[in-house]
């Protein structure tokens, strides 16, 4: 079979997948309020592409971090009287349960950021050491104007760029900085903090860096993919590319994969607005391959809005794929080879999970019985679909 094509944002082409080995890193959930659908749709989509990876024969190394110190978990434990650790274990394990109930595949590693701390250190040293990053009241800044590239990634022009970023956590005000668009890679201790040692003062690490340290470690210097929610494109995406690239000095990412916004209502579902729809209210209703369904009913990159009446059609079709496929057994090669052909040219177009499901739930329709044995071998091992009622 041929190369499958994965959109790059970096390069606005679809390109394919050509190692035999690929190293996958996804940014993972900031917990202290999980698990919503659009983290589910991200996380959905991400493990189709890991199964359909793994289905052709690759070999697939599957990091997502979990970024477990931030000043969303501190404001979040401060308001709640509880402690950070305490917080982001609990919301941890409800998403790690919620993945499972999925039923997503674990990753093979799934790093916590205050347990990479001297990698990170190691890293901002070795900026510092090249001139590309400053020190400053116990901050240590990334130096954007000497990096010609930076903000490739997301096209967007200095002045936008300085709005994205103010409007995701970017201080342009901070009287240490050199430029208002330099982003922090190391934050000195406030009181009240956690901190952990460093050669600028104790301190914590800035959110981008972690990305980079950690998936550097379990991936190398350079890796086939990295993914994540559009929105993390500008700053944090564009920052972890201008990091690590003058760090290592070598290519970081050959292809950047984004998965679009979840919208509920006019606005994008997030926690700041307060109106998110929960995987685990969604699972009390629907079966986990409805869920399924719905979420890879839409592809990866399309922008969509939630609409609690399209689960039931979602239910019923899981019922009537259960119905049809439950007991057909497995297929062999040869049933993929005579029926499959369909649903994996879909999924070879930049994952197109939409019509791969019409293809299956066509096979499912059939009279054949080897037809409908591939059906329920590819939605199995490449949708993650279960088939039980």
């Amino acid at each position: 079979m041929a190369n499958p094509l994965l959109y790059n944002t970096l390069s606005r082409e679809k390109e394919p997948v050509t190692e035999q080995r690929v190293g996958l890193y996804v940014c993972g959930v900031t917990p202290y309020d999980t698990t919503h659908l659009g983290h589910a749709f991200t996380y959905v989509a991400f493990d189709a592409l890991v199964r359909y990876l793994r289905f052709l024969g690759r070999e697939v190394t599957y990091v997502r971090n979990v970024t477990d110190i931030d000043d969303d978990i501190l404001l979040r434990a401060h308001s709640r009287g509880m402690g950070w650790k305490e917080l982001g274990d609990r919301e941890f394990g409800k998403f790690l349960a919620n993945m499972e109930q999925l039923n997503n595949l674990p990753p093979e590693v799934e790093p916590r950021a205050t347990e990479h701390v001297p990698e990170i250190v190691g890293i901002v040293e070795g900026l510092i050491e090249k001139d590309l990053a400053y020190e400053r009241g116990g901050n240590v800044y990334f130096e954007v104007r000497k990096d010609a590239g930076f903000g490739n990634l997301c096209r967007l022009a200095y002045d936008a760029q300085l709005e994205v970023a103010n409007e995701r956590g970017n201080f342009p005000g901070d009287s240490h900085k050199r430029d208002p668009l330099d982003f922090v890679l190391w934050q000195a201790r406030k009181e009240g903090e956690p901190s952990w040692p460093s050669p600028w003062g104790a301190g914590r690490p800035g959110w981008h860096i972690e990305c980079s340290a950690m998936s550097m470690k379990y991936l190398g210097e350079s890796f086939a993919l990295h993914g994540g929610g559009e929105d993390l494109v500008f700053p944090h995406h564009s920052a972890e590319i201008a990091q690590s690239e003058s760090y290592s000095g070598k290519r970081f990412v050959r292809c950047w994969m984004h998965t679009a916004m979840v919208y509920c209502g006019e606005d994008k579902m997030s926690k700041s607005l307060g109106n998110m729809i929960f995987i685990a209210d969604l699972l009390k209703i629907c079966s986990s391959d409805a869920v399924r369904l719905y979420l890879l009913s839409h592809h990866y990159r399309q922008i969509w809005n939630y609409e609690r009446r399209e689960l039931a059609p979602m239910r019923t079709l899981a019922r009537a794929l259960a119905r049809a496929l439950g007991e057909c057994g497995e297929g062999t090669e040869g049933d993929i080879a005579r029926w499959g052909t369909r649903f994996l040219a879909a999924m070879s177009d930049d994952l197109d999970t939409p019509l791969a499901i019409t293809e299956m739930r066509k096979l499912a329709e059939s009279d054949d019985v080897s037809a409908r044995r591939a059906a329920r071998t590819l939605g199995e091992r490449v949708l993650g679909l279960t088939f039980e009622v």
